[in-house]
């Protein structure tokens, strides 16, 4: 695991677009999307190497992580719509490529199945970028989840709802209860885990992603058993780390072979 800090929550925005376009240009058949607040730097630096014209998703497909059950197709809120809305329709992916669970199914769990099955037909995801809760979950694995789940319904906490409830109009009531969700052993099936963090907010969730030990309690310390993991975070969300001094140390003198 190599655990990045930047100087600030734009920069690290930056660096997570730039690693993401690096796997695009080497030939990645498929990247993994993540929805919130923590991608959408990464996003921006990805539309702006494609309007410079240094960069396409010509032939690429994307997964979603996630999405919520029962909301209606087109919802402001879906994450199938919030990642057309922040980053694919922005660039050249077309939207046959960009795949998300069907939270709308007559069969959820049918769904769930047919999503995992279409990632395994795809081939490897080549990079996965992630956020993370302040409770630790990754995706909507929330506390609890199996360390080798698929693909499947999950019940949100009531605390990863009121978090959420921002987003509808601070009314907890239109707050999905459910959603489909990417696991932790389909999520680790990724050649490259990229997360990122920002803010104060993250900083325990981190420390306990990257410090702590490996449980299902913190579903995203599910990094410390993948061959490729890169954190990025801002210095807030840096602030509960003990080993901060090496971390800087190690990136400062990373050898000029090794990459990202």
């Amino acid at each position: 695991m190599e655990l990045v800090i930047t100087d600030s929550a734009a920069d690290a925005g930056v660096l997570a677009g730039r690693i993401m376009a690096d796997h695009v240009r080497r030939g990645a058949r498929a990247i993994g999307l993540a929805t919130g607040s923590s991608p959408l730097g990464a996003y921006r630096e990805l539309i702006r190497q494609y309007q410079a014209g240094d960069l396409s998703f010509a032939g690429v497909q994307a997964f979603l992580l996630d999405e919520y059950i029962g909301l209606p197709p087109g919802h402001p809120q879906s994450y199938a719509q919030f990642i057309r809305d922040e980053f694919t329709s922005h660039v050249d992916f077309t939207d046959e490529n960009v795949h998300s669970p069907d939270g709308n199914a007559a069969d959820i769990p049918a769904a769930a199945a047919d999503y995992e099955r279409s990632i395994a037909e795809t081939g490897r995801i080549s990079v996965q970028i992630l956020g993370i809760g302040a409770n630790g979950h990754i995706g909507f694995n929330e506390p609890g989840s199996s360390l080798r789940s698929r693909t499947r319904v999950k019940t949100l906490t009531p605390k990863t709802r009121e978090d959420n409830a921002r987003f509808f109009e601070d009314d907890l009531t239109q707050v999905p209860t459910h959603v489909l969700t990417q696991g932790l052993g389909t999520i680790s099936d990724a050649d490259h885990l990229l997360m990122i963090a920002t803010g104060a907010g993250k900083a325990d969730a981190v420390a306990a992603a990257v410090e702590g030990p490996l449980s299902a309690f913190c579903p995203a310390s599910i990094l410390q058993m993948h061959p490729h993991v890169t954190v990025i975070v801002d210095p807030a969300a840096a602030a509960s780390l003990k080993a901060v001094d090496y971390y800087r140390f190690a990136v400062q003198n990373k050898p000029t072979w090794q990459t990202f």
